[in-house]
């Protein structure tokens, strides 16, 4: 009697032990089973929510094809328009300078302002057929420089005129301000001469003094200045300004006042 009821105590301990641990493996896989679900749900929705884009679009790919590249040859330049015009004045005797354009901006836009269909004075930066700026002799008997155009970065090309309209092209590196090659343009006649000094004498304002008035009316870089005819009423200063917004603006500036005449800028 006292054997069978001691076995039944028995078993009825083993009983509850054995309930209470499948509870517990219950609880556990409940619990381990709801982390998961929690877990792949936070994943999931990760998925859904879009990530916070830490890189701003490129700014470049907004800009034209003109805009990108002055901001090109703009961001390589060091040297100024002020610098650049007294460093090619400072190459001819008592010269003055009748145009001064920065290479790579806007080249194929500019009308050459030249008086006559051959003759240059203040034309391109290459004013004559012939003559090459890649080491073969210059007209003036020296040697020109032995880099291509455009192989020693940004250049400065200026158009000197001495008293008599004789011209002198001036190349300057926009980087260093060092001089590349200054000679005299070969294909110059005694008309073309004669209106480059007749401009020049009706021309009481100085490029420098247009480029003020042209940069006043809109805050940017000078990338050109060039002495021109008034279409027969005297004078002007034609004057690019490229701003902030790498959009190029052109002043045609009163050469004896300083007024603007007109403008007009190229949103290309």
């Amino acid at each position: 009697m006292n054997s069978a009821s001691s076995r039944s105590r028995t078993l009825k301990t083993v009983g509850a032990l054995g309930m209470a641990a499948a509870a517990a493996v219950l609880m556990t896989g409940c619990g381990q089973s709801s982390d998961s679900a929690t877990s792949a749900a936070t994943s999931e929705a990760a998925k859904v929510v879009p990530q916070k884009q830490t890189t701003s679009p490129s700014a470049s790919a907004e800009l034209t094809e003109d805009q990108q590249e002055r901001k090109k040859v703009l961001d390589a330049t060091k040297v100024t328009f002020d610098d650049a015009a007294t460093t090619a004045t400072g190459e001819v005797a008592g010269g003055k300078l009748v145009d001064l354009d920065l290479e790579g901006v806007d080249d194929d836009d500019r009308e050459s302002p030249s008086p006559t269909a051959t003759g240059s004075p203040t034309g391109t930066a290459s004013p004559t057929g012939s003559a090459s700026p890649t080491g073969t002799a210059s007209p003036t008997g020296t040697a020109g420089p032995s880099a291509s155009p455009g192989a020693e970065g940004p250049v400065w090309v200026a158009e000197v005129a001495e008293k008599d309209g004789t011209v002198h092209t001036v190349r300057i590196n926009a980087v260093d301000g060092k001089v590349i090659e200054a000679r005299v343009d070969a294909d110059q006649d005694a008309d073309d001469k004669k209106e480059t000094a007749d401009r020049l004498a009706q021309a009481t304002q100085t490029p420098q003094q247009a480029a003020k008035v042209a940069t006043e009316k809109k805050k940017g870089t000078v990338t050109s200045v060039s002495l021109d005819d008034n279409e027969g009423n005297g004078v002007m200063w034609q004057v690019d300004v490229v701003g902030s917004d790498w959009k190029k603006t052109t002043f045609d500036v009163d050469a004896k006042n300083d007024t603007i005449i007109r403008e007009e800028t190229d949103n290309d």
